[in-house]
Parts: structure tokens; sequence; C-alpha cells
């Protein structure tokens, strides 16, 4: 009797897919769209986010995009794989020189979570899925984070958030409890706030260098927590 010989596996081109997803709805004027979009170009080349980058000896696939409406999203960076310093800053100038695509439209977070499985379903072959999550306000605009994480692929992705907390109306006072509640999702979730816009470089750099550093073998599972 012959006997069956199994599929060979393929070996993970990277330890991470990432996808940095950025609030580009009404809420977020243009002096704030640029303290974003630099915030993250700064924090990416800060010498303890590359050294995270490179802390493995399996390089990070990492994409960008923005998002609003429920239609409204935009890639700045499709996938890249960042196994040298020439490819982040290479990775890091695209940022740079991103033009904001839409500045008037609602904050349509199921919708964008949505995107972003999509993103990760033609990432290359990594051992993790990662999406961030960025924004200053809560879900006003088709489906709920919830129907996202049930109608799309989000089995073993992990989504973290990066919490603007710089709400100046009444509607988003529970903007730090809808992320707790309803937009972490996955192992190891997390939260970092970021005290305004001016503030969004920091959080940025931390949220890069917890989420981009190597897991240890045997580690316990971290549960969603914030950081400010």
């Amino acid at each position: 009797m012959a006997l069956g010989l199994a599929a060979p596996v393929t070996a993970a081109e990277c330890r991470l897919a990432l996808v940095l997803a950025l609030d580009v709805s009404s809420s977020v004027d243009a002096a704030e769209d640029q303290l974003q979009r630099g915030g993250v170009v700064a924090a990416l080349i800060s010498p303890d986010v590359e050294a995270a980058f490179f802390a493995a000896d399996q390089p990070v696939a990492l994409a960008v995009y923005e998002w609003s409406g429920r239609y409204n999203q935009e890639v700045l960076l499709d996938w890249t794989i960042i196994d040298s310093r020439a490819a982040l800053v290479d990775a890091a100038e695209a940022i740079a020189n991103s033009t904001r695509s839409h500045n008037d439209f609602p904050t349509a977070m199921g919708y964008a979570l949505g995107y972003g499985a999509n993103m990760l379903k033609r990432a290359p072959n990594c051992l993790r899925k990662t999406i961030d999550m960025a924004g200053d306000g809560q879900n006003n605009e088709g489906f709920e984070p919830s129907v996202a994480y049930r109608e799309f692929p989000f089995d073993e992705v992990t989504v973290n958030g990066l919490v603007i907390n710089a709400a100046d109306y009444e509607g988003e006072v529970g903007l730090i409890a809808f992320y707790q509640g309803e937009v972490l999702h996955g192992p190891g979730a997390f939260m970092v706030i970021a005290d305004g816009f001016e503030d969004y470089e920091r959080a940025m750099r931390i949220k890069l260098e917890r989420e981009l550093s190597p897991i240890a073998i045997g580690a316990l599972p971290h549960n969603p927590d914030s950081e400010g």
C-alpha cells in the first residue's frame, strides 16, 4: 500500500505582517493629519523602533492605509518587506510624501477593519498578523467592529489600537471604553493612548516597539490593556 506524502510546509517569509490604519475622517483636520503622518514617519525611523524591526532574523512586512467613510480607504504603502535600513527609510518616505485622499467623510471603522483584513489576505506569508487601528472617534457610519470580526477573515489576527484622546465634543467621551470593548481583538491585543495629535509620535513609537519585539518562546498571552 502506497504511503501518502504530506504536503511540503512553506517556510514563513517574515515574522510579522503589520498594517497601520490611519484615521482621515472629518473629525481630523489638516493640521492634525500632518501631525499624524509626521508622527508615523518619525516613529518608524526612531532608533528604538529601527532596532525592534531588526531584533530577529526574520524580517517584518509593513503596509499602511488611511480610512474614513465606508468606501473611502486608500493604500499609502503596499506590502513591503523591511529587511534593511534602506527599506525602512523608503517606507517612511512613502508615507511622508503621501497626500490625504479624503477629508469630509464620517468614521466607518467596521468597513476600515474589513479593508485591513482583506489586505492581510494578500500579505506575505508571516508568522503573525496585526492591524493597528488609529483613531480619534467612535464608529458612526456602517456596521460595527463586531460585525467586521464576524464577517471578515480575522482568525489569528490581532487588532491593536492607537487612541487619539483629543475629543472636544460630547459624542466621543467614551472613546477609550469603545476601543477596549469593541476594537481590540485577538491574541495579545493592546492599545496605547495619545494625549492629542501632538502626542501621536510618542504613542506610535511605544506601540511599534511593543509590536515589533520578538515573542519569547513560552511567553504567556498578554491580555488587552491600555497604556498612556
